[in-house]
């Protein structure tokens, strides 16, 4: 299974974008989907999931601003971001985690200038 996301790029705080990542397969019993980001000499962090059932989790830095939402028939999981701020810049990295593997995305940049 191969992830390929999309959507990152240069941002003014306060701006919005919207991160797309498409599984190259249909994966029928993904425990939940979601979006990672990392900055360097940090760890990875968790900033949104959704469950197949739709039970969404999201990072307290995030709550308010972003929306995850997924589109099972498209193989797809979106990461609407709204209220850009420079802290938000990274590397965002979606992932599948299934029973026995997790799966990710090669990463897509976001920067927010001040």
């Amino acid at each position: 299974v191969q992830l390929q996301a999309s959507g990152g790029g240069l941002v003014q705080a306060g701006g919005s974008l919207r991160l797309s990542c498409t599984a190259s397969t249909r994966i029928f019993s993904d425990k939940s989907m979601g979006w990672y980001r990392q900055t360097p000499g940090k760890e990875r962090e968790l900033v949104a999931a959704i469950t197949r059932g739709g039970t969404v989790n999201y990072a307290d830095s995030v709550k308010g601003r972003f929306t995850i939402s997924r589109d099972n028939a498209k193989n797809a999981i979106y990461l609407e971001m709204n209220s850009l701020k420079p802290e938000d810049t990274a590397a965002y990295y979606c992932y599948i985690r299934t029973v026995s593997l997790t799966y990710w995305g090669q990463g897509t940049l976001v920067t927010v200038s001040s």
